[in-house]
């Protein structure tokens, strides 16, 4: 797994590479108006990669605080 500086920003791949997803789900995201924010310059899309992690961390859950139904 590689290291990503939290601050800095990286493209499409490197973000699917991040979360564990492919690109391409990302871009179909991106096109339903879902998963983890992005910047738009122009035709660049980038993502931060503190907004991944975060992305990830809010989808958690503790399995011994969850009640059994």
């Amino acid at each position: 797994m590689h290291q990503y500086d939290p601050k800095s920003y990286v493209n499409d791949v490197k973000a699917a590479e991040i979360i564990g997803s492919k690109a391409q789900t990302l871009r179909n995201w991106r096109h339903l108006r879902k998963g983890p924010p992005y910047i738009k310059k122009g035709r660049m899309i980038r993502y931060r990669v503190q907004d991944l992690y975060d992305y990830m961390s809010a989808g958690r859950i503790d399995p011994s605080l969850v009640e059994n139904l």
